[in-house]
């Protein structure tokens, strides 16, 4: 359940796209971001020579893809250092480290471990570590403890834009918080979508079917399929076009454009079981209300 937090976001340079140091007030967990220029900056923080977990972030040209790879050192400076010389992928960097200073390799190897489990199972980014290895054996009142500093460096993260661990739909959905866009397309190709409104987006969820195809005269207008098909979100298969695993899209009407091939209106098109549309539910019943 989720319970109000005070977060502060320290900038040591003044400059908001720079190095940035997060913490939640009651917490004993803070987590630094820099920018992959700002590598020296970190460096010299004490916090580098600690015992540590931290991220890479970056993004494949070619797929759009949001590239990460999680790690642990007994001293982040060493590895951050020898990264910065070998991997060329990542333009951001997030340490987690302990403002007490007692986390020991006992505990960011769990953390490792779970942190992978974890973002391979959200599925938000592409994940370059080689695989995510087997569950160390870490006494029970150490694993509870990671598992507090877990939550807090999610909050943190996501905080900082970077929502690593956070599912893109919600774990429980109601029966009438789904959206269906369905439309016949001429030759009997049937669409078949189905999505959730979300404070990010719109998602449609794995397994919507769409068309394989998009007219000529809509092609500047949508947004375009490679990037969806390059990074593995859709393929065409059997003639149709299939969702493969949940995708977010900024708009409803980019998450129907993309389903339907052509320009569409998503917050008429996407309808839920009573027939409602999302402008019935989330733009009309507003405007009442006011």
């Amino acid at each position: 359940m989720n319970t109000p937090k005070t977060i502060q976001i320290f900038l040591p340079s003044g400059d908001p796209t720079g190095l940035r140091i997060a913490e939640i007030t009651t917490s004993v967990v803070r987590v630094i971001e820099f920018p992959r220029q700002e590598l020296e900056a970190f460096l010299k923080m004490p916090e580098a020579k600690q015992v540590g977990v931290y991220l890479l972030f970056g993004e494949d040209e070619e797929s759009g893809s949001q590239q990460l790879y999680i790690g642990q050192s007994g001293e982040l400076s060493k590895r951050l250092s020898q990264h910065n010389q070998k991997k060329d992928f990542w333009s951001k960097a997030v340490a987690i480290v302990s403002l007490t200073n007692n986390l020991t390799q006992t505990h960011v190897l769990f953390l490792e471990w779970l942190a992978l489990k974890e973002a391979k199972s959200v599925g938000r980014y592409q994940l370059e570590n080689g695989n995510e290895g087997s569950k160390p054996f870490t006494p029970a009142p150490m694993e509870a403890d990671c598992y507090e500093i877990f939550n807090v460096a999610k909050t943190l993260l996501g905080t900082l834009g970077h929502p690593v661990f956070k599912s893109l739909t919600k774990s429980k959905v109601k029966h009438n918080d789904y959206f269906y866009c369905t439309r016949k397309l001429t030759g009997g190709m049937q669409i078949e979508g189905k999505g959730i409104m979300t404070d990010e987006g719109f998602v449609v969820l794995k397994g919507s079917v769409g068309s394989p195809v998009i007219p000529h005269q809509y092609v500047s207008k949508i947004l375009p399929r490679d990037k969806f098909l390059k990074n593995g979100s859709v393929v065409i298969e059997n003639n149709k076009l299939v969702f493969i695993k949940d995708t977010l899209f900024k708009t409803p009407s980019g998450a129907s454009n993309m389903l339907i091939g052509m320009s569409s209106n998503g917050w008429n098109d996407w309808k839920n079981k009573m027939g409602q549309t999302l402008d019935d539910v989330y733009r009309s019943k507003q405007v009442e209300e006011d």
